[in-house]
């Protein structure tokens, strides 16, 4: 498959059929299994920020092979976080009017006094 901008439609049935080809070894795909796949999720961004200590920043932006295995680990990151809202049923419509609504609230937000709270009244 050769594009350039996926949807979360496409992901999405995208992950379907990888399960699809896998789930007699994956077992049900429950919603009570997307816990396990959050956690899955947070293991391989575990693994990209592994890359950024070892490799830095600079070496992702100018090293093919490093941006290479760098955008491995990322996709693995979002193929764990596709397949969480393919088990909650979560449609791309339901995301997406999240999105927007969570886009909308940030565009207003004071991340310096919000944050100032969180972080013992320091400052970003």
């Amino acid at each position: 498959m050769s594009k350039q901008n996926l949807t979360i439609s496409e992901m999405q049935d995208m992950q379907h059929e990888l399960y699809e080809a896998n789930k007699e070894k994956w077992g049900d795909a429950t919603p009570e299994h997307a816990k396990n796949h959050i956690l899955f999720m947070v293991e391989e961004i575990g693994e990209c920020i592994s890359i950024i200590k070892k490799k830095g920043i600079d070496k992702i932006m100018n090293d093919k092979d490093v941006r290479s295995r760098f955008l491995e680990e990322i996709t693995d990151v979002q193929n764990y976080y596709i397949e969480v809202l393919n088990r909650l049923n979560i449609t791309p419509e339901e995301y997406s009017n999240a999105y927007i609504q969570k886009h909308n609230y940030n565009m207003n937000r004071n991340y310096e006094k919000d944050n100032s709270k969180k972080y013992n009244n320091k400052t970003f």
